[in-house]
């Protein structure tokens, strides 16, 4: 028992420079992938973002939602399409995304939180006009998919004073009401460059950026920004890595000082990259 009550205190007090180095500091972090649909996961997810809570930091959460968009869409007998990751989105999907991302998930990460000892509210673009967009593509083959244009970021800052977390849908407007869908990872990014953010967290359902994506060994700890287009043309970032990287490099050129693309899948993930000196997954840095 005193052997066990000591370990925790070393842990501790191993933790005490990151809290005292994150104090009082915004991190955005982008929940999403299996630490959304396994239960247990999920709760482990929000006691880390309410720890964070409690000990002087100020955890912004930007969530995603594609499995239950896609469950939704097949009971309404509604086809998905992709296009390069990103999901066509006319006029039917639009409406069933804002329900599923603004409505359903939203709520339910409040909760979550709520119920972990935290106090949350939860936001999408279209509140305080939170998030402009407009379309990422003017040809229409992407329909109502869309890009930040531009962050408002008052309603986060109000939430943040008034003591709460705040939980952002990904969902934007433009200047005439037309709703768009916009990728998570473009979100988060957004949202921590324009908060001047100390730390962006994508948490992902891979180690990290793999030098070989077969073997979960060969993680790359460290990205320089300058070594991503090398790594692009040679394939080793490729895929559903891509755009998480590109995220990465708009955040840490922008202005927030670490970025980190961490394994969901490992629990209580988010603590070990914050609290730990070894930290877990890939982080992205200038240079």
């Amino acid at each position: 028992m005193i052997a066990s009550a000591m370990e925790k205190a070393e842990v501790l007090v191993e933790a005490l420079p990151y809290i005292k180095d994150f104090y009082g500091k915004k991190v955005v972090i982008k929940y999403g992938g299996a630490a959304m649909t396994d239960c247990n996961l999920k709760q482990k997810v929000m006691q880390d973002i309410v720890l964070m809570h409690y000990v002087g930091m100020h955890p912004i959460v930007v969530h995603g939602g594609g499995p239950e968009i896609n469950h939704l869409l097949n009971r309404l007998h509604i086809p998905s399409e992709f296009v390069d990751g990103l999901r066509v989105t006319d006029a039917d999907t639009m409406e069933v995304v804002e329900m599923v991302l603004g409505g359903k998930v939203n709520k339910e990460i409040v909760a979550g939180l709520n119920a972990s000892g935290g106090r949350a509210v939860g936001l999408s673009g279209k509140d305080g006009n939170l998030i402009e967009a407009g379309p990422m593509d003017y040809s229409g083959k992407m329909g109502f998919v869309g890009e930040v244009r531009r962050i408002n970021p008052q309603i986060i800052e109000t939430v943040i004073e008034n003591g709460y977390i705040p939980v952002i849908a990904p969902i934007g407007i433009d200047a005439q009401q037309q709703t768009y869908n916009i990728n998570a990872d473009l979100v988060a990014a957004a949202v921590a460059v324009h908060m001047q953010a100390d730390k962006l967290v994508l948490l992902t359902d891979v180690p990290g950026l793999l030098q070989d994506p077969a073997d979960s060994s060969s993680l790359i700890s460290i990205l320089k920004v300058s070594d991503v287009e090398r790594l692009v043309a040679e394939g080793v970032i490729a895929g559903g890595m891509t755009p998480k990287v590109r995220c990465c490099v708009e955040a840490v050129t922008g202005g927030v000082g670490r970025t980190h693309i961490i394994d969901g899948r490992v629990p209580h993930s988010i603590l070990l990259e914050v609290f730990t000196r070894e930290g877990i997954g890939t982080m992205v840095v200038n240079g």
